[in-house]
């Protein structure tokens, strides 16, 4: 490198002092290049894949002169178009250099609520001193707050003005936001029937095939690991909920809230027996149509078929 640079300077000395035309400009591998085949050395080189020092210094430079666009010279709309495609930490960085841009409301309300969907303040009139970027700091502490025990965590909220003490507000909460660890969650619903009833009244399985639907419930309200009463209740009521759901379907199957009750039990032990490991000796197709009929003997075996399918193509309903 201090050889190529000490090359460049003498060139450039040379040229200045009018040895351009008949001198010798450089040396390579210790011989003397008369000036009329430098040009040819030189294309050369970059033939070869060489690098020109001189150049890639002098890009270099003009890069950093150049250094980042500035937001604040961009119409207003484009910025903060640019700015919401941020997180909240690097939204924080981002206000070190743009102030002004990076501590709008705006930004910070799309933030709060594309992670927490819904929050009783959100439809209160907000006090004096509220900032979106302030209330987000309080969510994301109560998250944590719940994700380590849910009740201080909803207490917290609730001390914050942010929740409404409500079994449906709360439910609410629930539904929207997808920031609250599975395990604590299960825990809580567990305990507070109430706000259960009102999260399975929130779903809507209209014209959806039931596995799918049932799919749809354990991704929000997850499955115990293990068979018990929790687990009878979570049925019992998707079972009320889908046939709430779909009047017609469920008198054109001939099916009540029982028939989908003993389905989802079907569907959740076929589920385990196709995807296990452990299970050698997979059901078939036949063995759980004539399992299931016996158990519920108004469904139709088509039906009943198009089930087995469903968790065969698609996987486990309670994974």
């Amino acid at each position: 490198m201090g050889q190529g640079l000490w090359r460049i300077a003498r060139n450039q000395q040379f040229q200045q002092q009018g040895y351009s035309g008949q001198g010798y400009l450089t040396r390579e591998h210790g011989r003397r290049i008369p000036a009329n085949n430098v040009s040819n050395t030189s294309h050369r080189k970059q033939a070869q894949g060489g690098i020109d020092i001189y150049h890639l210094l002098k890009a270099r430079k003009s890069k950093e002169q150049e250094g980042f666009i500035n937001l604040e010279m961009l119409p207003p709309e484009l910025s903060f178009t640019i700015l919401s495609y941020l997180n909240a930490t690097d939204l924080c960085l981002a206000s070190c250099v743009w102030q002004d841009l990076a501590n709008d409301e705006l930004l910070w309300q799309g933030l709060c609520k594309s992670t927490w969907g819904h929050c009783s303040i959100y439809n209160k009139n907000p006090p004096l001193g509220f900032s979106f970027r302030k209330l987000y700091m309080q969510l994301d502490e109560g998250s944590l707050t719940f994700n380590a025990n849910p009740d201080e965590g909803v207490n917290y909220f609730m001390s914050k003005g942010i929740l409404d003490d409500s079994p449906k507000e709360i439910a609410k909460f629930i539904f929207c936001t997808r920031t609250l660890n599975w395990k604590k969650l299960r825990i809580y619903l567990d305990e507070r029937r109430d706000v259960l009833d009102d999260l399975v009244t929130l779903h809507n399985f209209r014209n959806q095939f039931l596995p799918n639907a049932l799919r749809e419930f354990f991704r929000h309200i997850h499955a115990p690991e293990e068979r018990g009463e929790y687990l009878e209740t979570l049925i019992t009521k998707f079972s009320h909920r889908f046939c709430a759901c779909n009047p017609d379907l469920m008198r054109e199957l001939g099916l009540s809230p029982d028939a989908v009750y003993v389905l989802c039990y079907s569907l959740i032990l076929l589920s385990i027996d196709l995807t296990s490991p452990h299970v050698k000796n997979k059901m078939s197709k036949r063995e759980f149509i004539r399992n299931t009929r016996r158990a519920a003997q108004n469904i139709s075996e088509d039906f009943v078929g198009h089930l087995y399918d469903n968790i065969y193509l698609i996987g486990h309903v309670a994974a």
